[in-house]
């Protein structure tokens, strides 16, 4: 069979194997970069504020993203549950994306706004008081440490130099804007704000 040529040849199959992958490259991701609208923010997004980035950046350091989502695929399934599939313009001030495919716990992608302010603090204080079947675990510290200042104007900047559209102004202030907050209002702000351009839309 012609197969057990490829097989048998090492050489050959590493050829081949390298054309398969550079030609899947030269498919999927090649066009990305002459098309205009991955590239371009939806209509009415805005960069994080100064306490969201903090808030993000916990979200980060709590390891949040490893078993929440934030990416709602274009399936009638997932759009059911979650709200309107996530599109490339959304995530244009996003250094790094916080997509994925592993969910231990439900995707985060339009879950701002969905719960008040109290209800996720309390989830994030004892997760199984209001979803008594939850798995997630407490972070009682968020509610005793408070957000690092010091930082956040080089964040900020940092940010900008990656093109997101922070003014001057905003870097100036970004200290003052988190300087005597908690840890968990930090996180709370961040998670209101997640997919709320495009489910104000819908």
């Amino acid at each position: 069979m012609k197969h057990d040529i490829v097989e048998k040849n090492i050489g050959l199959m590493a050829v081949l194997i390298l054309l398969v992958i550079s030609s899947g490259f030269l498919v999927e991701v090649v066009p990305l970069f002459f098309l205009k609208e991955p590239n371009e923010p939806v209509e009415g997004l805005e960069p994080l504020s100064a306490l969201e980035l903090e808030g993000r950046d916990i979200y980060i350091r709590e390891g949040c993203h490893v078993c929440h989502t934030q990416m709602i695929r274009p399936f009638r399934a997932e759009t059911e549950r979650y709200g309107h599939y996530s599109v490339a313009g959304e995530y244009v001030y996003e250094h790094p994306f916080l997509w994925g495919s592993k969910r231990t716990g439900p995707d985060l992608a339009r879950v701002g706004g969905r719960y008040s302010d109290a209800w996720q603090r309390m989830h994030l204080f004892d997760p199984r008081s209001v979803v008594p079947e939850s798995n997630m675990p407490a972070f009682p510290w968020l509610f005793e440490n408070k957000v690092d200042h010091t930082d956040t104007a080089a964040k900020l900047k940092v940010m900008q130099r990656l093109g997101v559209p922070y003014t001057d102004e905003q870097i100036a202030n970004a200290a003052a804007e988190v300087e005597g907050k908690y840890e968990i209002e930090a996180l709370v702000a961040y998670l209101q704000q997640l997919g709320t351009v495009i489910s104000t839309k819908r």
